[in-house]
């Protein structure tokens, strides 16, 4: 009896330990739900500290360092896995944990070795498994996950016996919409709150759903989003997603919705000195954005990194370039390069130009800039921002070089593209480019002066002996075409420029006075009163008759 007694009292804090254990899982499994990730990664280190062999919270410790978008730590959950299976290499858990690292490092075949490895440990029947597999490849925003694996290994994981999983349900949903599938993936997300009728998450994710359709759907997908709310008060996530959607549109929605989400969250879980500061940016109180983001950097031992790029930012909108430029000069220093935006590489270049001897790296940063825009008039717009500075400075020659990359960056090039890069390099006597751009522009708008007559001027600033006829025989082209112009008031000084040179030409190199007098006199049909051309033909005239060349002008040699 006595010994029957003593094994209850252990059976009984054994059960009692392994509830507070359970409890505390699940209590940080929630915490992380809601993305307290503080909260959540205390709970976890706790149990770690107690038992450094618990394989479930080294596990869940690992989801909620990469979990956060901002500040994702791969490398202390890689360190974490590698430490747990250096222990336990039998475990399922860790291996499936290691195998999402690999996959956020762009490791996907490691990654899927280990996923396997994972599943055969478990004999293929752990729903927990098979759910650190799946939302590891299925995760909407995971840019190597497998979405069609991710959804074989979830569905597996619905099919083992009395399975009833909100969460997993809805990490199916996720996997089923990253596939493009938004039927199987709305079906995922309704059988999860069938589940868990209060599972807001789902709720919220089919929200994502509608909005992917468009504006249309605003409606639809904002009642969503309401709803959300309305099942669970404390998801925090959707009321910093309404913030962020409302953010440009709407401020007072935003800043209610920011203030839902501060005090949901705690600020103890948030950058609550950032968002605040952000939101006086976005009200436009620039100054406010500016003095709040260095009280932060000021009050905090590790400021988080986007104070500095909400500081530069405030003091560029005010006109303060030594602020903004010491702003982007920490910002750049202490941001992660993965984070930077196309963005923040233009307004730090634009504010590097304020200052000499920037030019190099302010080009380099708008490169980078067009390299990570996605759409051609994304990228086109910020070869023209830096083009056009450099022509307000009367740098010609620099704002030349970018309106070139337009011209070969754009599928259809305009005239206005190939006149740009042309005309620039003309102004400063770069002939040679720009007869090249002026030559591509002939080509494509043969019915167009433009190209011609400033080929022909580019030729003519080469040849200033006019020892070949390639000046002379492009302003023949483009006095063909000016003439043919129905309405000539807009083109008249290019078809009299182009006609002056024909004279000239004719005149003193081909001696040909007849030749030269019929250039004059249909310059002046153009213009009658034009004295230039009434001086020219004056001059021809008592001209002595004379034989003009045998053979044409040599052909100028092309410079490679």
């Amino acid at each position: 009896m006595k010994n029957l007694k003593f094994t209850l009292i252990l059976f009984s804090s054994f059960l009692a330990v392994s509830l507070s254990v359970a409890q505390s899982i699940d209590e940080g499994k929630k915490f992380l739900y809601y993305e307290k990730y503080v909260s959540a990664k205390n709970v976890f280190q706790q149990l770690l500290s107690v038992n450094p062999n618990n394989e479930e919270a080294a596990y869940w410790l690992g989801q909620t360092l990469i979990a956060p978008d901002e500040e994702k730590d791969i490398e202390g959950a890689k360190a974490l896995y590698v430490k747990g299976l250096s222990a336990n290499p039998n475990s399922a858990l860790l291996n499936a944990g290691m195998g999402h690292v690999e996959l956020l490092e762009g490791k996907t075949q490691p990654a899927r070795n280990h996923f396997e490895t994972a599943i055969s440990l478990s004999g293929g029947k752990s729903i927990d498994v098979l759910d650190a597999v799946g939302f590891a490849n299925g995760d909407y925003d995971s840019k190597f996950g497998d979405a069609a694996y991710a959804i074989e290994k979830l569905t597996q994981a619905t099919n083992i016996k009395k399975f009833k999983d909100a969460n997993v349900m809805t990490n199916l949903g996720d996997a089923y919409r990253k596939l493009g599938d938004g039927g199987s993936s709305q079906r995922s997300y309704e059988t999860a709150l069938t589940m868990d009728p209060n599972y807001a998450r789902a709720k919220f994710r089919i929200g994502r759903i509608y909005q992917s359709q468009g504006l249309t759907q605003e409606s639809i997908y904002l009642q969503y989003y309401n709803d959300a709310i309305a099942l669970d008060p404390n998801y925090t996530p959707v009321y910093f997603y309404l913030h962020q959607y409302f953010y440009l549109t709407d401020v007072g929605k935003s800043a209610m919705y920011l203030d839902k989400y501060l005090q949901s969250k705690g600020s103890d879980e948030t950058n609550a000195c950032f968002l605040n500061a952000q939101m006086k940016f976005a009200q436009g109180l620039f100054a406010d954005a500016f003095t709040l983001s260095e009280n932060c950097i000021a009050s905090s031992a590790t400021p988080y990194p986007n104070l500095y790029g909400l500081k530069a930012y405030s003091a560029y909108k005010m006109g303060d370039s030594i602020n903004a430029k010491t702003g982007f000069d920490m910002y750049f220093q202490k941001q992660n390069p993965a984070k930077i935006g196309s963005r923040d590489y233009e307004t730090y270049a634009k504010v590097l130009l304020k200052f000499q001897g920037n030019e190099a790296l302010a080009g380099v940063f708008i490169e980078k800039a067009v390299e990570l825009d996605s759409t051609e008039t994304g990228k086109v717009n910020l070869l023209k921002s830096i083009a056009s500075i450099y022509e307000s400075r009367k740098l010609y020659g620099d704002a030349a070089d970018w309106y070139k990359k337009i011209v070969y960056l754009k599928k259809v090039p305009s005239k206005t593209d190939l006149y740009n890069a042309g005309i620039g390099y003309y102004r400063i006597g770069q002939y040679y480019p720009a007869i090249q751009m002026f030559d591509l522009y002939a080509q494509k708008f043969p019915e167009d002066i433009f190209g011609y007559y400033y080929k022909g001027g580019a030729q003519a600033g080469i040849d200033t002996l006019m020892t070949f006829d390639s000046a002379y025989q492009t302003y023949t082209k483009a006095v063909a075409v000016g003439e043919a112009y129905p309405d000539k008031s807009k083109i008249l000084t290019l078809i009299k420029g182009s006609y002056t040179y024909l004279i000239i030409y004719a005149a003193n190199k081909l001696k040909d006075k007849e030749l030269a007098l019929g250039f004059t006199d249909r310059a002046l049909l153009l213009d009658p009163a034009d004295t230039v051309f009434i001086g020219f033909k004056e001059s021809i005239s008592k001209m002595g008759a004379s034989k003009p060349p045998a053979s044409k002008p040599p052909v100028p040699p092309k410079k490679n």
